[in-house]
């Protein structure tokens, strides 16, 4: 099986990576459109601005070849951010691939932005995702911007209800950094591999 990760210039390929090879799979980080649309797995990682990382999938010509993919493709926390519609964010166009807005946490003075830490996820709809998980794992999150619930198989609470888990298809995203969840996080991923 060939597993490519788009090098969306975030600061958590590595980890990714690293996550992808302890469950025993081998992955390429690449921005090769062949290699991208070849692959029998796409992730889509991202840490930081969604103008940014839109800019950087610009740049390297892989916003119609992402949009293109027929394979299953998981994107991890910026990565769910930039397959939705749009995102308040640097008000900016993303890849469409879930309806929807992306916009800044509401949170009270109790809480902090961005939304740094674990929280547990409220599993609202089946999903390939989260077969073996009943909701009381614990996931890590780090973001200041959120998706609506709308088109959430999984939601999670900071401040306000949000997407932890979207599904549309053969895309499928996190919020959370599965690849620093822990047990549970690698079996999100495990879940990926072998769905």
């Amino acid at each position: 099986m060939t597993i490519a990760v788009i090098n969306s210039g975030g600061a958590n390929l590595g980890s990714v990576q690293h996550a992808l090879h302890r469950l025993g799979a081998e992955s390429v980080l690449t921005t090769d459109a062949e290699v991208i649309r070849s692959a029998d797995k796409v992730i889509l990682p991202g840490v930081g601005a969604a103008a940014w990382a839109m800019n950087a999938l610009n740049k390297a010509g892989l916003v119609e070849v992402i949009r293109g993919l027929t394979q299953p493709v998981l994107g991890i926390c910026l990565g769910l951010q930039l397959m939705c519609e749009s995102s308040e964010e640097g008000d900016v166009e993303c890849l469409g691939l879930i309806p929807g807005r992306v916009r800044k946490l509401q949170v009270g003075k109790d809480l902090r932005l961005p939304h740094m830490g674990w929280n547990q996820v409220d599993w609202v709809g089946e999903d390939p995702l989260g077969q073996g998980l009943d909701g009381s794992e614990w996931f890590y999150f780090v973001h200041g911007y959120a998706a609506p619930v709308d088109h959430a198989v999984a939601i999670s609470e900071h401040g306000q209800r949000f997407a932890a888990v979207v599904r549309r298809g053969n895309f499928a995203a996190c919020q959370f950094h599965p690849e620093k969840s822990a047990g549970a996080g690698a079996r999100i991923l495990s879940n990926f591999l072998e769905a």
